[in-house]
């Protein structure tokens, strides 16, 4: 039975640095978008982490894998460098995640939203993350 739990949260309280995360825990998808004050931005990353998870699931890729991988990307990340785990060849997901972002443009664009607005947005956010986190 689908049971699927999406919230918005403040970006302070994501896992990691990162303004998606998922994860399956009790036969529940939980999906966490950071707060950008904008609902057609956040339906826009809900929308990608959907699409994403359910390819993992169906392709193997576990979310133990993908957090690790995530975790350690952004660990290693240079301050100021917009690119996304997920675009990293090496990511267990990669191939998910890119079709993900397809889906999420072409949302983006039935919604109105402008794409350099909108990944303004999330860059913007990545650079206002408490150093703790980063």
């Amino acid at each position: 039975m689908l049971d699927i739990n999406i919230k918005t949260i403040p970006d302070d309280a994501q896992r990691y640095n990162t303004v998606g995360d998922y994860w399956n825990k009790n036969g529940r998808d939980n999906v966490r978008v950071s707060d950008m004050h904008n609902w057609k931005y956040e339906v826009l990353v809900a929308v990608h982490e959907l699409v994403e998870e359910s390819l993992c699931r169906a392709r193997g890729v576990s979310d133990d894998a993908i957090t690790a991988f995530d975790r350690q990307y952004e660990e290693g990340r240079k301050y100021g460098v917009p690119d996304e785990p997920g675009d990293d060849p090496r990511a267990p997901y990669h191939r998910e995640h890119q079709f993900a972002t397809k889906i999420e443009k072409q949302l983006a664009k039935e919604l109105g939203v402008d794409w350099e607005k909108y990944d303004g947005a999330i860059v913007k956010l990545d650079d206002e993350t408490p150093k703790s986190k980063k």
